[in-house]
């Protein structure tokens, strides 16, 4: 979306396609948040689903990142970011919308739920992938840092009220109300982003385009091949796996070890917004003090650890409460710093007409993990019970550190590599 000799302000919020933009990503992922709660919860307090079943419904979710995600890079950089986020978010809008007339009908089973995670983890594939690279073409590389703090920031936002919102709505309301306030959040995104007007200037849409398999290809090797790229993808594949895991037994762990309501549970995961959002203001200002290699380390080592003190509790007291949104808070503030950190060294170090498709190897390799992980968590809560299985998952998420601290990465100063 930048132009050729275009100087873009130095503050971005005067930009108004960069507010368009920001706004939609906001309103996109209020529902993308919120909808992470509902089904959940859905599932467990009005289905009675057992570990096993949430297991699958959450691979069943993140699924798509396996089958979609190269695919979806390799579409992104060939097409306008706008039009496929418009076209992912009115995708999900729709889906969610069907939910809730099922619900409302009587009929939103265990296999329409389904059915709904895995169309709205499919379009929330193209949406992620192309609202990053969209950032590439909007400012300039020195202002990544920034525009991915900003936008790291409303994600932040959202992750305060859509878990409250959600689980408040599924327990005072229905779990349909909860997937039509989803899908309106989906089209506010989509009123949003359309009106982004500046003309987007696509890498490499000129000439015949070489095959899709060749341009994933190609992307594998550039990522595999970049030490920085590469350490990235094993350190998210790593936290990935452990972390869908730890969360399926988080979601069962609260409700049925600790007692909490529905409302408790959103609140607690919706503490994790006020944390991000401290740690967007922090990520935008320790790489340049601290480097960035020190930065991600610390903050994934902290972030990641801190939920080793979970398993700890017994009760739905009002201190366990307590602790458990601090736990979310420090969670969400060093993953926050993380998010941006890799992000920004992602986007420096991948060539304009690679964006996409950097973006979605990295997702892929990370993300599609994540299934395998859900089933992982379900097996040993039902194996080993839910406060061992807790324990153990959540010491795996140390891995990703551990992988970060032995790499290169870790090493890398206040200045951003460029472009190999």
């Amino acid at each position: 979306m930048s132009e050729p000799g275009r100087t873009v302000p130095p503050n971005l919020w005067r930009d108004r396609d960069f507010r368009r933009l920001w706004a939609g990503q906001t309103a996109s992922q209020l529902g993308e948040h919120s909808t992470l709660i509902v089904l959940p919860l859905f599932a467990v307090l009005t289905l009675g689903a057992g570990a096993g079943e949430l297991g699958v419904l959450r691979a069943v979710g993140q699924a798509p990142v396996l089958l979609l995600a190269l695919l979806a890079g390799a579409w992104v950089d060939r097409w306008r970011t706008r039009t496929v986020m418009v076209l992912a978010d009115a995708g999900r809008a729709l889906v969610l919308g069907a939910a809730a007339a099922a619900g409302l009908l009587g009929r939103l089973g265990l296999p329409a739920l389904l059915l709904a995670a895995f169309a709205a983890g499919a379009l929330s594939v193209f949406f992620d992938v192309a609202y990053q690279a969209s950032l590439v073409r909007l400012v300039t590389r020195d202002q990544l840092l920034q525009g991915n703090s900003a936008l790291e920031g409303s994600r932040s936002a959202a992750q305060v009220g859509g878990p409250a919102l959600g689980g408040a709505l599924v327990t005072l309301l229905s779990a349909p109300v909860a997937a039509a306030c989803g899908a309106s959040f989906f089209a506010l995104s989509v009123l949003s982003v359309r009106r982004i007007r500046r003309t987007e200037a696509v890498p490499g849409h000129s000439g015949r385009p070489p095959r899709v398999r060749r341009r994933i290809h190609q992307c594998l090797r550039f990522v595999a091949g970049d030490i920085p790229l590469r350490t990235v993808c094993l350190a998210s594949a790593a936290f990935q796996f452990s972390f869908a895991a730890m969360m399926t037994v988080y979601l069962l762990f609260l409700p049925r070890e600790l007692h909490l309501s529905g409302t408790a549970v959103g609140l607690a995961l919706a503490a994790t917004g006020p944390g991000a959002l401290l740690g967007s203001v922090l990520a935008a200002r320790l790489p340049g003090r601290f480097g960035h290699g020190t930065v991600l380390v610390s903050a994934a080592a902290l972030g990641d650890g801190v939920f080793l003190c979970v398993p700890a509790l017994h009760s739905s007291s009002v201190a366990t409460v307590a602790l458990l949104l601090a736990v979310n808070f420090v969670f969400g503030a060093a993953g926050q710093v993380v998010n941006v950190a890799v992000m920004a060294v992602r986007q420096a170090a991948t060539p304009d007409g690679m964006q996409g498709r950097a973006a979605a190897t990295i997702t892929f390799v990370g993300m599609g993990t994540a299934p395998l992980g859900s089933l992982l968590g379900a097996l040993l809560a039902q194996g080993w019970g839910l406060r061992t299985s807790l324990l153990v998952t959540a010491a795996g998420m140390l891995l990703s550190p551990l992988v970060m601290a032995l790499s290169p990465l870790a090493r890398l100063g206040r200045a951003l590599p460029g472009p190999r």
